[in-house]
C-alpha cells in the first residue's frame, strides 16, 4: 500500500481554515455552554419548584436525544418557524451551547452539592446574601471539584464539532473531505484530521492538568 500525503499538503491552506472554524465553535459553544449551564445548575440546587422541573425537562430533552438532530432542527426549522436564513456558523453555536448546557449543568450540579452545607450556612450567618455566598463562595469550589468533568466536556464538544460538516460549514472534517473529493483519496485527509484532533485533545489535557496542578498547590497554602 502507498500512501500518498503530497497529494494532500496542497490544500493545507483548507485545512488551517477548518482548523480555525473548529476552535471557533468549541469556543463559543463551550462559553455559551458555560453560561447557560451555571444558571441551570443554580435553578437545579434551588428550592423553586417549578424551575427545578423546568430545568430538568431541559436537561432531559437535550440529553435524550441526537446532537446531529438538535443541529438539524436550529439550521433547517428556523428559516420554516421565523423566516430567517440562519449562518450555519450561528446554528451550530446554539445548538452546541444549549446541548453543552445541559450536561455541564449536571457537572455543576453534582459538585455545588459536594460542597460542604456549612459553608453556605455560615457565610448567611456572616450576613452574606444567599446569591453572593452561591456565587463567591459555592461555584469556585465546585468547579475546582468538578474540573477534570469540565475538560471531558470540552473534549467532547471539540470532537462533536464535526457534525457542523453536515449543514456545509467548513471545519476539520469538510476540509478533508474536500481534499478527498479533489484527490481521490480518502485514508490520507481523514487520518491528518485524526492527528490534528489527537494533537488538540492532548493539549487540552496537558492545560487541564496543569490547573489542576497549580488549584491542588493553592490549597496547601
Amino acid at each position: 500500500m502507498e500512501l500518498h500525503f503530497e497529494r494532500v499538503f496542497p490544500y493545507k491552506g483548507v485545512y488551517l481554515n477548518g482548523l480555525k472554524s473548529t476552535l471557533k465553535i468549541t469556543l463559543f459553544s463551550l462559553f455559551g455552554g458555560l453560561i447557560l449551564g451555571i444558571l441551570l445548575s443554580i435553578i437545579k440546587v434551588s428550592s423553586i419548584k417549578p424551575l427545578k422541573l423546568a430545568a430538568q425537562f431541559y436537561t432531559s430533552i437535550f440529553r435524550g436525544t441526537p446532537l446531529l438532530v438538535q443541529v438539524f432542527i436550529v439550521y433547517f426549522a428556523t428559516p420554516q418557524l421565523v423566516n430567517y436564513e440562519i449562518p450555519a456558523f450561528n446554528a451550530a453555536v446554539i445548538a452546541f451551547s444549549l446541548n453543552s448546557a445541559a450536561y455541564i449543568s449536571e457537572i455543576l450540579r453534582g459538585g455545588i452539592e459536594a460542597v460542604d452545607v456549612g459553608q453556605m450556612e455560615a457565610a448567611l450567618s456572616l450576613g452574606v446574601s444567599k446569591k453572593d455566598a452561591m456565587m463567591d463562595i459555592i461555584i469556585p469550589q465546585a468547579l475546582k471539584t468538578v474540573l477534570p468533568a469540565l475538560v471531558n466536556e470540552t473534549i467532547a464538544l471539540l470532537k462533536e464539532s464535526s457534525l457542523v460538516s453536515t449543514i456545509g460549514m467548513l471545519d476539520l472534517m469538510r476540509s478533508a473531505q474536500v481534499a478527498m473529493n479533489a484527490t481521490y483519496l480518502a485514508f490520507e485527509p481523514f487520518l491528518l484530521v485524526a492527528v490534528i484532533y489527537y494533537i488538540l485533545v492532548m493539549i487540552l489535557n496537558t492545560f487541564a492538568g496543569f490547573i489542576e496542578r497549580r488549584l491542588k498547590r493553592s490549597d496547601r497554602y
